[in-house]
């Protein structure tokens, strides 16, 4: 089996790339905008570079999807977020010619990596299955763009087999610095995560949900392998609270105001001081709770990892610095 994986060098690619070295029949070939080093998990992996958010892609993707059984489209930006012109370019008009060139091919089966982003806000108080609509929050540029993609990928479920999971929040400890430097920044020094926290002031519904890369690369092996079709939730167990999440950094949780949190992330983020606008901040207060029922019983999917296990790691790997290996070459 052929698998072609866009955004092959990023967290969840290289997470993805470890598990289906252990599958004996699949071919994977990568696409990224560089070449990486050759090192695992990159090594013997076929590449391809490709930067899909610029006009001209669609010629290597059509080449390079060329009798594949599968794409696994996981290609996306966060940063540079004071550019959002340059993110749509990637994020949605790359996703479309993705998706077009993978109809042209022949495709079979598509895999697209939705989000919890992708979902409407409602309230912390429940979970919601996949039926809950996709229309995002509006003030976030990641939860529009999840949410266009969404509706976009409509345009293709009678020429391929498409499946759309939507995770919370994917962590490794090996990707420490980029989720540091993605979301945190200069503001909040690496070596601050070596430490104890003592007093963590956060909004009182700032509750997520965690899930591993490499739980969510044996999800999307299993998707491959059933051939599953539709969304699926992707969460592990349990929810973290502002409460719970200050315990694992060895403090506590003081309550604020979100009212008081937004306009400093405005701030901050409009002088460049950190790198996440208030849209973020906006999306995990309203995002709902994922149920991940669907992903259990009909892909038989156990996480290895609890959400907690999965944000200690994290936080080891931000204090220590530790990134996603053999990074992409210049």
């Amino acid at each position: 089996m052929k698998v072609v994986v866009t955004g092959a060098s990023g967290n969840v690619g290289t997470a993805l790339l470890r598990r289906l070295a252990d599958e004996p029949d699949v071919r994977v070939h990568g696409i990224s905008r560089r070449p990486p080093a050759d090192a695992p998990p990159y090594r013997g992996v076929d590449w391809t570079p490709i930067d899909i958010g610029r006009p001209g892609a669609e010629e290597l993707l059509d080449i390079t999807f060329e009798g594949a059984d599968a794409v696994v489209h996981l290609a996306w930006l966060i940063q540079p977020s004071h550019d959002q012109r340059e993110l749509y370019r990637t994020n949605v008009a790359g996703s479309a010619r993705v998706f077009s060139a993978a109809a042209r091919a022949g495709v079979p089966h598509l895999v697209h990596m939705s989000s919890v982003g992708a979902y409407s806000p409602t309230r912390k108080d429940h979970r919601v299955d996949e039926s809950w609509p996709v229309d995002g929050v509006p003030s976030s540029f990641y939860s529009r763009h999840k949410a266009a993609v969404e509706h976009l990928l409509c345009q293709y479920e009678t020429s391929m087999l498409i499946t759309r999971p939507r995770p919370g929040l994917i962590l490794q400890p090996d990707a420490g610095t980029e989720v540091h430097d993605y979301f945190l920044g200069s503001l909040v020094p690496k070596a601050l995560f070596r430490h104890r926290i003592p007093i963590l002031p956060l909004p009182n519904d700032l509750v997520l949900q965690f899930v591993h890369s490499a739980d969510v690369a044996d999800a999307l092996a299993l998707i491959l392998r059933h051939r599953l079709h539709g969304p699926v939730n992707l969460v592990s167990e349990p929810v973290v609270t502002p409460r719970v999440l200050a315990e694992l950094l060895g403090g506590r949780h003081v309550p604020v105001p979100a009212g008081l949190v937004r306009p400093l992330a405005n701030v901050t983020w409009r002088l460049r001081l950190q790198p996440t606008p208030p849209g973020w901040l906006d999306l995990a207060l309203t995002a709902p709770l994922l149920d991940a029922t669907r992903a259990r019983t009909e892909l038989g999917w156990k996480p290895a990892f609890d959400a907690q296990e999965t944000l200690q790691a994290l936080v080891r790997g931000i204090g220590e610095g530790k990134h996603v290996p053999a990074s992409p070459v210049l």
